[in-house]
């Protein structure tokens, strides 16, 4: 009976030390799949996590090049909140003679609260209340999510799955312009596909292929871009990088664009 007994606590200590493994693996897996390039996902870190990051697009249109390049200090008071700045330096190289070439553009605050959460063997889905406040503080260029110097208020649902295989990410939602006619209904879809097996430390390739649609309901213009991007994740290190499409433009010449490269990094302390 002894025997019989320190065999069953062998196979049950072997057996407990695997799922184990196999629930940190798959944690970090689903971790090392970050966020979206254009767009956001419901994971969020553990209590207390602090992620710097800087994810810089350059925007080529008609008249010229914009390009906006952000500092973003990310908090997790709790493992279901977050709260964020991000500070953006502006850059614009258009034909013609103009003054404020550069400086700094509209300061976003962000916070985040995880209202929904459900967790099955190496796969999630979780949804979050997302609100984002523009200030005024850039240069009046009338580029839309690079510096317009307005006031704007969003307000978003993100709901996101994610397995080891594979990540789908949504997010709608409201984007208010008191002073102006730029009021946006925005929609985001992204898939996101690990390339490698899960590992710890974590080193982890991703590709990102995402949609965002926005309609100006008040002008009932709409556009419509697709992204191509890939990322890498090395321990608390990710590199990224994308480039976004037009499908459909029906705005004025001022705001249409040919194309945007992205460029990030982040890191999780």
């Amino acid at each position: 009976m002894r025997i019989v007994a320190v065999r069953f606590t062998q196979f049950s200590m072997k057996k407990i030390m695997g799922m184990m493994s196999f629930i940190l693996i798959t944690s970090l897996a689903l971790y090392a799949q970050g966020p979206p390039i254009t767009s956001d996902k419901p994971i969020m870190l553990g209590s207390g996590s602090v992620v710097v990051k800087t994810l810089s697009e350059v925007r080529n249109t008609d008249y010229g090049t914009y390009t906006r390049v952000p500092v973003m200090v990310h908090y997790l008071p709790t493992s279901n909140s977050l709260v964020a700045v991000h500070l953006p330096i502006v850059f614009r190289n258009v034909s013609g003679d103009v003054k404020h070439t550069s400086g700094l553009g509209d300061i976003d605050l962000m916070a985040k609260y995880q209202f929904y959460r459900k967790d099955g063997t190496g796969k999630t889905f979780r949804m979050v209340a997302k609100t984002i406040q523009t200030l005024p503080t850039g240069r009046d260029w009338n580029i839309v999510d690079i510096s317009t110097g307005d006031y704007a208020s969003y307000l978003g649902i993100v709901a996101g799955y994610e397995s080891i295989k594979y990540g789908i990410s949504n997010e709608l939602g409201y984007r208010l312009v008191p002073t102006t006619d730029s009021d946006e209904l925005r929609y985001r879809l992204g898939f996101g596909l690990p390339l490698l097996k899960p590992t710890y430390p974590v080193k982890q390739i991703n590709l990102y292929f995402e949609y965002s649609a926005n309609w100006l309901v008040e002008t009932n213009d709409f556009l419509l871009f697709y992204a191509q991007g890939i990322q890498y994740a090395i321990k608390r290190l990710t590199l990224e990088t994308a480039i976004q499409i037009p499908f459909i433009q029906t705005v004025s010449d001022g705001q249409k664009r040919q194309f945007s490269v992205l460029l990030g990094t982040r890191y999780i302390f």
